[in-house]
This record gives structure tokens, C-alpha cells and sequence, in this order.
């Protein structure tokens, strides 16, 4: 069971910033994400996958993520989870999105609700090149 320490990582907006250097706003809370699920993209040394990057969903990389063994399209109601949907806002992986965007599918990104913990894994003009 994952452990969510925030010893490192204030739920306190002003220490999680977004790209901009400014407070990260959230996300989504309708679906629910962030690997808090409180609608942030921010990160912890418990979240392995960096869930940093806010991205507006799309048929394309929905469909990559589903051949890349993350299915976020299957609803899941015993994790109160009812799938995305194009157009749905989600907390994703740096990982994934840098390999969506090597892909050639990468959702577009939401500046101000990305984590600026991102940039660990991707150069900030690739994100903003995919700015939605």
C-alpha cells in the first residue's frame, strides 16, 4: 500500500508551482485526478510516474496509452473510476506524455496546471509547443 508522506511536498499551494512560476491551479476535479486525487498535478517521492502534467485528453493519445498497457479509457468502479473521454482534463506520467509527444500524439498541456517538477523529465519548450 503507497504511503502518502507530503513531508516533501506541501499540500500548501504556494510550494507547488506550475511552469509559470506561479501557484499550480487544479487540473481536474471532474474526473477526480492527480496522483492525490485532489485535482493537483504535483508529486511526492512516493509518485514514481511524476503525475506532473495536466493534459486535455484526445482519441489519439487515449488510444496510444490503451496499447501502451495504461488503459485510462475502461471504466473502473471499483477504483471510482469511470474512464476518460477526449476533452477530459488528467494528471499524467512526464514519462508518458514526452512518449506520447516521441509518438506523435501528445495531448495538449495545460501551462498553469502543470507541475514544474515536469521539467525533471521534459524541456519546458516542448511543453509549451503542446500548450492547449
Amino acid at each position: 500500500m503507497i504511503s502518502f508522506d507530503n513531508s516533501d511536498n506541501s499540500s500548501d499551494l504556494e510550494h507547488n508551482r506550475n511552469l509559470l512560476g506561479k501557484p499550480l491551479i487544479p487540473c481536474s476535479t471532474e474526473p477526480l485526478t492527480g496522483f492525490f486525487r485532489d485535482g493537483l498535478c504535483r508529486t511526492c517521492s512516493d509518485d514514481t510516474g511524476s503525475h506532473t502534467v495536466c493534459a486535455v485528453m484526445t482519441e489519439a493519445f487515449l488510444q496510444f496509452t490503451v496499447e501502451a498497457g495504461n488503459d485510462l479509457v475502461t471504466p473502473r468502479p471499483e477504483f471510482n473510476f469511470s474512464g476518460l473521454v477526449p476533452g477530459d482534463r488528467w494528471c499524467l506520467c512526464a514519462a508518458r506524455w514526452l512518449e506520447a509527444m516521441r509518438a506523435g500524439c501528445a495531448p495538449g498541456v495545460v501551462l498553469e496546471a502543470t507541475s514544474e517538477k515536469a521539467l525533471d523529465v521534459i524541456p519546458f519548450e516542448l511543453l509549451q509547443q503542446h500548450t492547449a
